[in-house]
C-alpha cells in the first residue's frame, strides 16, 4: 500500500505545482508565505523571532492556513473535473487514495512551514548578528516541529472530510474559510480587549509552565488528529462516493 500512497502523493504534488499560478497553492502561494513568514515578519520582530516562546503560537497557526489553501481541492476538485470516477475505478485501494491525499496536504503545509522557520532563522541571524549563531531554544524548536506537523494533520483531516462532502471546490473553500476565521478570532480579538484584561492575560501566560502547555497541546492535537483520520477512513467508501 505504501507504493500506492506515494503514487497518489506524486500525482497530487505534480498537479499542485504545475497548476496555473494563484494564491491558493503552487509556487506563488508558497513564495508569498515564505516572503511573509520567512523574511518580513522576522525583520520586524528581530531576535525575538527566534528566542521568544510566543513564536510557537505563530508557527502553530501557519500550517493551518497553508493546508486550508489546497486541501479543498482534494476530492471536490476531482468531482468538479469529473476525474473522481476514473480515480475510484483504478486498482488503488481506498486507504491508499485517502492517505495519499492526506499526505499531500500535510506534506505541502508542513514542508512550507519548516522552510519558513529555517528562512526566518537565517534572516534574523543575518540582520541581527550577535557575534554567534542565535538558535531556537530546544523546547521551542522541538515544539514548532511537532506542533506544526500535528496542526497540518488537523487541517488536512478537517479539509478532507469537508472536501468529501462538498459538491464543488468553491463550496469546500467557503466552509474551510469559515472554520479558519473562527480559529483566528482570538488572535484578532486579543488586541481589542480592554487594557486591564490584556494585562491579566499576559500575567497568566507568564506564570504558566511553557513545557506543560506544549505537552498538553501536543497530546490534544494527537488525539483529535487520530479521530479525524478515523472519521475520514469511515467516510471514504467507493460505493458511497460514486453514488454521491
Amino acid at each position: 500500500m505504501i507504493t500506492d500512497v506515494f503514487t497518489i502523493l506524486w500525482k497530487e504534488m505534480r498537479e499542485l505545482f504545475t497548476r496555473q499560478p494563484n494564491l491558493r497553492g503552487g509556487w506563488m502561494g508558497m513564495l508569498i508565505f515564505l516572503g511573509v513568514f520567512g523574511i518580513l515578519m522576522p525583520l520586524q520582530s528581530g531576535i525575538a523571532w527566534v528566542t521568544a516562546p510566543t513564536t510557537l503560537l505563530i508557527w502553530a497557526w501557519v500550517p493551518f492556513i497553508i493546508v486550508n489553501s489546497v486541501v479543498a481541492d482534494s476530492f471536490a476538485g476531482e468531482r468538479e473535473r469529473h476525474t473522481l470516477e476514473t480515480l475510484l475505478a483504478s486498482r488503488l485501494s481506498d486507504r491508499a487514495i485517502l492517505f495519499g491525499k492526506l499526505a499531500t496536504a500535510i506534506g505541502y503545509g508542513w514542508g512550507i512551514t519548516l522552510a519558513g522557520v529555517v528562512l526566518g532563522w537565517i534572516t534574523v541571524n543575518v540582520v541581527d548578528w550577535q557575534g554567534q549563531l542565535t538558535l531556537f531554544p530546544l523546547l521551542n524548536g522541538l515544539g514548532i516541529i511537532l506542533v506544526s506537523f500535528l496542526v497540518a494533520t488537523l487541517a488536512a483531516g478537517i479539509g478532507v472530510l469537508v472536501s468529501l462532502r462538498a459538491s464543488s471546490v468553491r463550496q469546500a473553500q467557503q466552509t474551510l474559510s469559515t472554520m479558519m476565521f473562527l480559529v483566528i478570532i482570538p488572535l484578532i480579538a486579543l488586541p481589542l480587549l480592554p487594557e486591564g484584561i490584556r494585562i491579566r492575560v499576559s500575567q497568566f501566560l507568564v506564570g504558566v509552565n511553557v513545557e506543560t502547555i506544549i505537552t498538553a497541546g501536543i497530546l490534544i492535537l494527537l488525539v483529535v488528529d487520530l479521530a479525524l483520520i478515523g472519521a475520514a477512513m469511515a467516510r471514504f467508501r467507493r460505493a458511497r462516493l460514486i453514488l454521491d
